[in-house]
C-alpha cells in the first residue's frame, strides 16, 4: 500500500484499485495500533479509531490537501501510480 504522506506520527496511505472495499474515494491512516480509514470528500471517518487529537489532525489535513487526494484517488483507482501530498505542518 502506498504511503502518500507521514506527519506526526501518522501513515497516511491509498490502495490500489481499492474501489471493490469502499466504493467512495479514501485515506487508511495508521498511527501506533490504531488505524483508521476516511473518506476524501468529507473527511469522515468511516472506519477504525485514532486518539481524538489524531482524528482532528487528519481532517484538517483532509480540508487542505483535499485536490491533492482527488487527484490521487483518480489515478489510484486506475492502477496508475500516485504521488507523495505534502504533511501538515
Amino acid at each position: 500500500m502506498p504511503v502518500i504522506s507521514l506527519f506526526y506520527g501518522l501513515i497516511i496511505s491509498m490502495y490500489y484499485l481499492d474501489n471493490k472495499q469502499h466504493n467512495f474515494p479514501h485515506i487508511h491512516v495508521k498511527y501506533n495500533e490504531f488505524e483508521a480509514v476516511f473518506s476524501i470528500p468529507d473527511g469522515d471517518l468511516l472506519e477504525g479509531k485514532l486518539p481524538a487529537n489524531k482524528t482532528k489532525l487528519v481532517k484538517a489535513w483532509i480540508e487542505i490537501r483535499q485536490e491533492d487526494l482527488m487527484a490521487d484517488w483518480s489515478l489510484a483507482i486506475k492502477g496508475e501510480p500516485i504521488f507523495k501530498i505534502e504533511p501538515l505542518r
